[in-house]
């Protein structure tokens, strides 16, 4: 007599796919030039300066990625006309 079991594979693990997705970095960038990115932290996103013209903001944390992106906005503004 023969036995034969099958066994089956666990399902891909996908929930922690997309938990891994939903940490990655995202680029934050001013005229075509990244100046740094956001990280999801406790309740929103902590913006990490990679260029010295969003260095005024390094740390910051916003409620999302757009708020983020108009705050490096202004510093980049702000930096310039300082510069002038």
């Amino acid at each position: 007599m023969a036995f034969s079991a099958q066994v089956e594979n666990p399902p891909m693990q996908e929930n922690s796919l997309d938990r891994a997705k939903a940490h990655r970095p995202i680029v934050i960038e001013v005229a075509g030039e990244p100046l740094g990115v956001v990280v999801p932290h406790a309740e929103g996103y902590r913006f990490l300066a990679v260029k010295l013209p969003a260095f005024a903001i390094d740390g910051q944390q916003f409620e999302t990625v757009e708020k983020a992106h108009f705050a490096v906005s202004q510093a980049v503004r702000k930096g310039t006309a300082d510069a002038a």
